[in-house]
């Protein structure tokens, strides 16, 4: 049997076991690089490998860990982190009740709304989840909402970090896209390529995670309208009337203030992506300050004057950021969100109860960072080993193969690759399809004329449904956690089928409108792209199918 079809065949083989031993729960990172490491020497052996190439693994997984893009990763990480066990998503989350709880739905709204907030300004998913789990779901299933909405409503908010910015996923996407791009264009004679970069994705994730949001909340609508005993309103008292605005103002100013100081720096184009995520993480130290130093200052809270005093404040420290970074850049901002930390340290270091307290928080926030990242650091690397082994194997040729076979042309071959994205969402974490399955199919759809960014954005979508399809989605997982006993698992699972409907329905959104993802990165960064001169850009892709021409 000829040598290239034995490495194919074992390429093959390789893919359908590291799944089987994922699905069978085995430890990811092992399973990756260990298979990918055994079925190399077994390659060795048959002819089908090069052993030469495993020389040079340990300098693929120095890149890896040298990457300065992924640098950003961490940052964000702990910029999440912080902010959750600071107290401000408790804040927003009591506060925004209050102001949407008079309304039919309105708690399910306040939840949709803060999610997206959160997802904004910490890009971690888990942590929102339980958030709102332990702070909505009691309060929800008091007001006498049906526990499958609540239930659905709050893993499905919890999930827009996943593709709102600044998430991680979306930077991993952003570096798996640049490497899978430039091989693309190189095969196609271009040596030239534009890049892919992190805020390439993050520009075009924004209107669709909008509008994924817009989806949800008008579900939450339709089911007021249309079953009110599934979500009744909740009455304000005299007391919570009182000072809503002031206390309102200073619950939505200090995440709003990061995610101007975080996105705002990306999508002006004054920071890098990186930058921007050492903004957010010294951002966020300082809020988890303040907020410190505002809780001893309120003392019982329950003087309006107060959150008078704190929306003045914040409104004038936002005004000072956006004048300060369109000044001096994301250093100027740096700078002036160290100087914020050093006087807030300074007030924090001569309380002593207050030392303790806010050290201890960033203390765990530090430890609860170096776990997420090893975590996902770990993936990458055994990502990283499975990819050498299974494209030197002759796994790359027989996927572009598979994939320029598939009748419809460009158009079946994307629906065959998200229809396994989204299969595999059933069984699998977000980390491990990404890692598994889009280094080794987006090199193909690149090569066959797909936009990247529209590519990546698409991906993005399709991967944050493993977070919500059963039996194995994590935000179900997190808010089971959490849950009291009365809520069954089944609920939650029936809760959270109506949100994958309408991430289904996004995807088809942005299968039609493909401008949705790529119009903001050509406006923004790329002055000389179709469209950004007011022409209108063609289309991602032809829904029909046809050749190369029908894509950007």
């Amino acid at each position: 049997m000829d040598v290239a079809l034995i490495g194919q065949l074992m390429a093959g083989g390789l893919f359908l076991l590291i799944i089987l031993f994922l699905m069978s729960g085995y430890l990811v990172a092992f399973t990756l690089g260990g298979l990918a490491i055994l079925v190399g020497f077994v390659g060795i052996w048959v002819g089908a490998f090069d052993q030469a190439l495993f020389a040079a693994l340990p300098n693929r997984f120095w890149g890896v860990l040298t990457n300065p893009v992924l640098v950003a990763v961490p940052l964000f990480v702990f910029m999440g982190v912080v902010l959750e066990r600071s107290g401000i998503a408790e804040s927003l989350l009591t506060t925004m009740g209050q102001v949407f709880g008079q309304l039919r739905g309105g708690l399910a709204l306040s939840v949709i709304l803060v999610g997206a907030l959160l997802a904004a300004a910490t890009g971690v998913v888990g942590a929102t989840v339980v958030t709102m789990g332990l702070l909505s779901l009691p309060a929800m299933m008091k007001a006498g909402y049906d526990p499958k909405l609540a239930c659905g409503t709050i893993c499905a908010a919890g999930t827009l970090g996943q593709i709102l910015p600044p998430s991680t996923v979306l930077i991993f996407m952003a570096d798996i896209l640049q490497g899978a791009n430039s091989a693309a264009q190189l095969a196609l004679g271009n040596f030239a390529p534009d890049t892919v970069s992190v805020g390439d994705l993050f520009a075009g994730a924004m209107i669709p995670s909008l509008i994924l949001a817009t989806l949800y909340a008008l579900y939450v609508v339709w089911r007021a309208m249309v079953a009110p005993e599934t979500c009744p309103p909740v009455p304000m008292t005299a007391e919570e009337r009182a000072g809503l605005l002031p206390r309102v103002m200073s619950s939505l100013i200090p995440p709003i203030t990061l995610i101007v100081a975080v996105l705002g720096s990306i999508v002006s184009g004054i920071a890098t992506p990186t930058e921007s995520a050492s903004v957010g993480a010294v951002g966020a130290l300082f809020l988890a300050a303040f907020r410190s130093i505002a809780d001893e200052w309120l003392g019982d809270g329950k003087d309006p004057r107060n959150d008078q005093r704190l929306m003045w404040f914040w409104l004038v420290f936002l005004a000072a950021l956006g004048t300060v970074g369109a000044l001096f850049g994301a250093a100027g901002l740096l700078n002036l969100m160290l100087l914020a930390l050093g006087l807030a340290l300074l007030a924090i270091l001569t309380r002593g109860r207050l030392r303790q307290s806010y050290f201890q928080t960033v203390f765990r926030s530090s430890l609860t960072t170096m776990s997420i990242t090893s975590m996902v650091f770990i993936i990458l690397l055994g990502a990283t080993a499975f990819a050498l082994v299974f494209t030197q194997m002759g796994g790359g040729d027989m996927v572009r193969n598979f994939l320029e076979s598939m009748p419809g042309g460009q158009t079946g071959a994307l629906l065959m690759v998200f229809l396994i994205i989204f299969v595999l969402g059933f069984f699998l974490d977000t980390f491990e399809i990404l890692f598994i399955v889009v280094p080794i199919t987006a090199p193909v759809l690149l090569i066959m004329g797909v936009d990247p960014i529209w590519l990546g954005v698409m991906m993005g979508v399709l991967l944050q449904t493993s977070f919500l399809t059963p039996p194995f989605g994590f935000s179900l997982f997190y808010l089971r956690g959490v849950a009291p006993k009365t809520i069954s698992t089944p609920q939650i699972y029936r809760g959270a089928l109506p949100f994958i409907v309408l991430q289904v329905v996004a995807l088809g959104l942005l299968w039609l409108f493909p401008e949705a993802a790529t119009w903001l990165p050509n406006e923004l960064f790329r002055s000389d792209a179709p469209g950004a001169n007011g022409e209108a850009p063609p289309p991602a892709f032809d829904a029909q199918g046809g050749g190369e021409d029908d894509f950007l």
